[in-house]
């Protein structure tokens, strides 16, 4: 009982946290005027943020502009693009931030700085500073399907269970590695295991626990963790125990 109660929270847990990487979203909005300047697009960087985006790979709008019908009706599909200053004498600081439609943070870049005299070029050398740490994120875009309906079927057989002594430790069936080195690219809460492909295969979630990540797919949800020194994707199937090894690159 207390196996299927933990194993539901987990599932709850990846289900509240599935869109947390900039991988999720094909489109962002970039404001037509940054909050700490005075003028529409000035020194040119608005203009400049939406060609770096799309040099990205991103589908990028003005957000004054008309949006496509997927996005108009839904503006949950896109990232929001935010830039912040911070405020400095002699250098032109600037960090760009990522935003999903309810304000959290995807993405946070490192600031970019520039100590150049002439303002638009100062600007625009911060910038281009700043997305030097988005363009080490790698990013291939995977849309997260809706995910499904797990309540009912693992609610069903709490009431039976109560009755039935469930040993401490389930014993897993082991199954076949998955073929291929993942290759682990960090995100807000954790890391996306991707294959040569380019493929998301596994996202994982952090925990308190060192080695110890919740775990899914579109296939499956479970834990993912480390096991002599090897890495082991555990998740129940048909009521049994699955234990995939995987070949992890961090």
């Amino acid at each position: 009982m207390k196996r299927s109660v933990l194993f539901f929270l987990l599932l709850i847990s990846f289900s509240g946290y599935s869109q947390t990487t900039i991988n999720n979203y094909k489109y962002v909005l970039v404001p037509e005027k940054f909050s700490f300047l005075k003028e529409v697009n000035q020194y040119g960087l608005n203009t400049l943020t939406k060609a770096l985006l799309e040099e990205k790979g991103f589908t990028v709008y003005f957000d004054n502009t008309q949006l496509p019908a997927e996005i108009a009706t839904n503006k949950c599909r896109a990232l929001n693009f935010e830039l912040l200053q911070r405020k400095s004498m002699f250098t032109t600081n600037l960090t760009l931030l990522l935003k999903d439609c309810q304000g959290n943070v995807i993405f946070k870049g490192k600031e970019g700085k520039s100590r150049e005299k002439e303002f638009e070029t100062s600007y625009n050398e911060a910038l281009r500073e700043a997305f030097k740490s988005l363009n080490e994120v790698q990013y291939v875009y995977s849309e997260i399907p809706a995910p499904p309906a797990v309540a009912t079927p693992v609610a069903v057989p709490a009431t039976a269970a109560v009755n039935e002594p469930v040993s401490s430790t389930a014993t897993a069936v082991p199954a076949a590695q998955v073929t291929g080195t993942l290759y682990a690219q960090p995100t807000a809460n954790g890391y996306q295991l991707i294959d040569t492909a380019p493929k998301i295969v596994l996202t994982l979630l952090k925990t308190s626990v060192p080695d110890y990540f919740i775990a899914g797919n579109e296939a499956a949800q479970g834990i993912v963790l480390k096991k002599n020194e090897s890495w082991f994707f555990e998740y129940y199937q048909n009521d049994k125990l699955v234990s995939e090894k995987l070949a992890i690159k961090f």
